[in-house]
């Protein structure tokens, strides 16, 4: 297809209708509606991979679109009631096909890329780390539209109906719906009991993806693979109907083997779908401090601060006190229960006692994690043991002061601590050590009520 029949094309065809509905939308979703897109490491424009999956999950409302504006623009032929002198004509059918699929094929890839390019623009001043890992995710996310839109020609030039736009539209917001409200997903019981979902191969068949909860996850190759080879098969299926004298029910047998292969291609444990990126994980160290390469603009804010609370620490643990603080690269399940060591100062951007802190409130919040980290489950909102932080940080460093990020006032943290710190400093020193002991065990392991052991009570 040369330049003059794409310009043709795109003044009597919908393509151009089609690229503005796929990128005037997404961009004022993106930027009229304030959600999780706008928050955090995750946010939309904080890194490359976030960027991609952002703009890949839009496809829940992008991609039945597409599909339901290639119905209409496969009605052309019927709508100017020439089919018949078309079919006349020595041209192949398959010509005029390719170039109504080309042109709608190109400005919905060039939709998808302005968008893409308008996050990509803002994700350079955002962040160092730069890579190409974020891409197939992307053209993948393109190639869902394109496909879409072929099949969406396809089944309208099969079935020449005012009904057909809409219809087909509905059905493929219905099938995204469905992969990832009840076909895609699998029921689990967590540790504790906690139930959870978790996605199947199947839900890989839909365009969008999961949510974007932690920024070193990525999709996986035979991800890549499986679905590539997915949206192949519909697009040869709906080139098939374009071009077809007949509709046919064997014209469906490349979508249907498509659907085959890539569920064999696709892998069925959910964390071989959505895997961490090596690279973006491998921590950057100065001195005993360390952060992901992916946070690594960050660690000069960090390095000062976690030495001071390791040296703290082991003023006041001794031997027992962690040997260093890094960023916590570990990605658990969602509702599992968190894990923490003894020997380092585990530590999440995204915590709310770190995000915006610096200088010594960050050192008193490191200390805080070191003596009792947070038992929330992954995915989980909920608020810390505020108490028993102040009173363990208030050992460590000899002063009794709120912490942020606790989710409680500095009032209210100071009712609940006072008198127990009050009752704990009266004790000798290694009756002290001794509960501090218990108290960080029971945090450490996410089994024991740290406060109680600071009283003296049973831990468990």
């Amino acid at each position: 297809m040369n330049l003059r029949v794409l310009r043709i094309e795109l003044r009597r065809s919908v393509a151009p209708w089609a690229g503005a509905v796929v990128l005037v939308p997404a961009l004022a979703f993106l930027y009229l509606v304030d959600g999780a897109w706008w928050r955090d490491t995750t946010g939309w424009t904080a890194q490359w991979t976030s960027m991609a999956l952002w703009t890949r999950s839009l496809l829940f409302y992008l991609w039945p679109l597409a599909v339901g504006l290639g119905a209409l623009q496969g009605l052309r032929d019927h709508r100017s009631t020439m089919y018949e002198l078309l079919t006349s004509t020595p041209r192949p059918a398959r010509h005029r096909a390719a170039a109504l699929a080309g042109t709608t094929a190109f400005t919905l890839a060039s939709a998808f890329a302005l968008l893409v390019l308008v996050g990509g623009f803002q994700v350079l001043g955002n962040t160092e780390y730069t890579h190409l890992g974020w891409l197939p995710i992307s053209l993948v996310g393109a190639l869902f539209l394109i496909a879409g839109a072929v099949l969406g020609m396809g089944a309208g030039r099969a079935l020449p109906s005012a009904l057909t736009p809409p219809a087909l539209a509905m059905t493929a917001f219905v099938f995204t719906v469905l992969m990832h409200m009840s076909l895609g997903r699998t029921e689990t019981v967590m540790a504790g009991g906690v139930p959870s979902t978790e996605p199947n191969r199947v839900s890989l068949l839909s365009p969008t993806v999961e949510e974007v909860r932690d920024t070193l996850v990525t999709l996986s190759a035979p991800v890549h693979a499986g679905q590539t080879v997915w949206l192949l098969g519909m697009a040869a299926t709906g080139f098939a109907l374009l071009i077809a004298a007949t509709p046919r029910a064997r014209l469906l047998v490349p979508l249907l083997a498509g659907a085959v292969i890539a569920l064999l291609v696709l892998p069925s444990d959910p964390r071989r779908m959505y895997v961490v990126d090596t690279s973006a994980a491998e921590l950057v160290c100065e001195g005993r401090v360390c952060v992901t390469t992916v946070q690594r603009a960050r660690l000069d804010d960090f390095a000062g601060p976690g030495e001071k609370a390791l040296r703290l620490l082991h003023a006041a643990l001794g031997g027992q006190a962690p040997v260093s603080v890094r960023e916590n690269a570990a990605v658990l399940p969602q509702g599992s229960t968190p894990r923490w060591s003894r020997e380092s100062v585990l530590f999440d951007f995204d915590d709310d006692m770190i995000t915006g802190v610096k200088g010594e409130e960050l050192t008193r919040a490191l200390i805080a994690q070191a003596m009792v980290p947070t038992c929330v489950p992954v995915g989980w909102s909920g608020t810390t043991d505020a108490s028993s932080q102040v009173i363990a940080v208030g050992w460590v460093t000899g002063d009794l002061a709120p912490l942020d990020g606790t989710g409680y006032s500095e009032a209210e943290q100071l009712a609940e601590a006072r008198p127990v710190w009050a009752e704990f400093r009266a004790l000798p020193r290694d009756e002290q050590l001794s509960r501090i002991r218990t108290m960080r065990a029971a945090a450490l392991s996410c089994e024991g009520d740290p406060l109680a052991a600071l009283k003296g009570g049973a831990s468990r």
